[in-house]
């Protein structure tokens, strides 16, 4: 009889741990608009569609200050390799321009002559310019871009039930021992509360 009187406070300790557990997780996400409880004049809502704006730049700041830079961005897709590609690119086109446009009345030998000129000025001074322009259109976009207030705008703009499904895909397996871990709490109080019962009788 006692045994039973244990094992059975156990397991409703531990439907109860459980169904506490499952219910705090979903008032993360719901309700998703605000519903006010009468008499006690309270509105209840979801941590998450409560703090959205608060959270997505709390988001994007910390993105864009500890894990994404525009400057690095910038150099992992602009290497040597690709200046140096773009200086041969920009080279190439110049000199086919000059061959193409220049007046058939010049002779050959001056065209090669402008030509080499030209081709040794490029080999000089192209990758020069070339990087100047480079650190000239990073400087621009450093201050018209602002990963933060982007990543903001994109978390504000999600639906919240989408942005419930990406949280629980990604936190799936934790949220899932946390409805455990309350199953089992409810499961060592129930059984000490048995315990005592039998204790005090």
């Amino acid at each position: 009889m006692n045994i039973l009187i244990v094992l059975s406070m156990s397991i409703i300790g531990a439907i109860i741990g459980w169904i506490t557990n499952i219910i705090a997780i979903k008032l993360i996400f719901r309700p998703y608009k605000a519903v006010k409880i009468p008499i006690i004049n309270y509105e209840l809502q979801g941590l998450i569609p409560k703090r959205r704006k608060d959270i997505a730049k709390s988001i994007g700041q910390i993105i864009e200050e500890e894990l994404i830079d525009i400057e690095e961005i910038f150099n992992t897709l602009i290497t040597d390799e690709e200046i140096d590609k773009i200086e041969k690119q920009i080279k190439a086109k110049i000199l086919k321009l000059i061959d193409e446009k220049m007046p058939s009345i010049i002779p050959n030998m001056f065209k090669s002559s402008i030509k080499t000129y030209i081709s040794d000025m490029i080999d000089k001074e192209g990758r020069k310019i070339l990087e100047d322009f480079l650190q000239k259109a990073l400087d621009k976009a450093s201050t018209k871009i602002c990963i933060a207030q982007l990543i903001e705008e994109k978390i504000n703009s999600f639906e919240i039930s989408k942005l419930e499904d990406i949280i629980v895909k990604l936190a799936k397996k934790e949220l899932k021992h946390i409805e455990l871990l309350g199953g089992l709490l409810g499961f060592l109080i129930g059984l000490v509360q048995g315990i005592l019962v039998i204790i005090i009788k």
